[in-house]
Parts: structure tokens; sequence; C-alpha cells
């Protein structure tokens, strides 16, 4: 019998001006956090930067996403409403129901912080079917 303990996971610092951030298309950009690369196991983060006017597609997970307006004047759209947000606003998004995020202004950018409540994140594009997990959105910088 082996005295070895197991490995403790490690806690890590991450600098998001620091991170290169990827293009995903349509003027917005993301930044991977806290994923699995960094040992997650529960959930991911990252950070998206909307370029002024910029839109996601419309989308649904397979788990529950929290975003927070960080900087910027956005729209989210979740379930066919849309809801303005102010820097400070934080979403909660069910499984499956679809939403994005809109930039509403002409000449600044916006800045979210999302959440997703597994490592195993999917992304579903409502007018294609098309379905990729997060991580692999990153490895693309697609999306």
């Amino acid at each position: 019998m082996s005295d070895a303990q197991p490995e403790r996971p490690r806690p890590a610092i991450l600098r998001p001006d620091e991170i290169p951030a990827r293009a995903r298309g349509g003027g917005a950009r993301t930044i991977p956090l806290v994923t699995r690369k960094v040992g997650a196991t529960g959930f991911i983060n990252g950070i998206t930067l909307f370029e002024p006017g910029a839109a996601i597609p419309l989308h649904s997970h397979n788990c529950e996403e929290s975003v927070m307006l960080l900087e910027g004047n956005a729209v989210a759209e979740i379930d066919g409403v849309r809801h303005g947000l102010k820097a400070g606003d934080i979403t909660w998004i069910p499984a499956g129901l679809p939403h994005r995020f809109i930039n509403m202004s002409a000449t600044e950018t916006m800045k979210i912080l999302w959440i997703y409540a597994s490592i195993d994140a999917t992304r579903t594009i409502i007018a294609t079917g098309d379905t990729r997990s997060i991580d692999e959105e990153h490895r693309a910088g697609i999306a």
C-alpha cells in the first residue's frame, strides 16, 4: 500500500490583459480564462470583447450560463426577449434556451465575463444546428 497523497489541484492567477484574444468572427474576440488547461473540473469562464455594433449568433448551451456585462452598452436577447444591460448587470440563462449578446454602441467596445456551469459546455447555433464544444471553439478560434 502506498502512502502517497493524491496530487492537489494547483491554483492559478490569470491576467486577461496578458492572454491573446481569439477572433470568433462577427466582431467578437474571446479570452479563455478558467478552463481544463488550468485544471478546472467543475466550470469554465472567460471574457468576450465585442467591437462596436457586433453581435454573436443566436445559440444555446447544454448547461447553465451566467454573463456579467463588464463594460459597454448591451442587449441580451434571451428566448426572444431583448433586455438592456448596463455594466455590472448579470444574466443567468438555463440550459437549452436560445440567446445572444449585442453591442449597442456604434463607437465603443463591449466586454462580458461568461461562466458555464460545466467544463463540457457546448454551443449550438440556432440557425444551423451546428454544435461544438466550447473547448473546440477556443482551440479553433471560432464561433
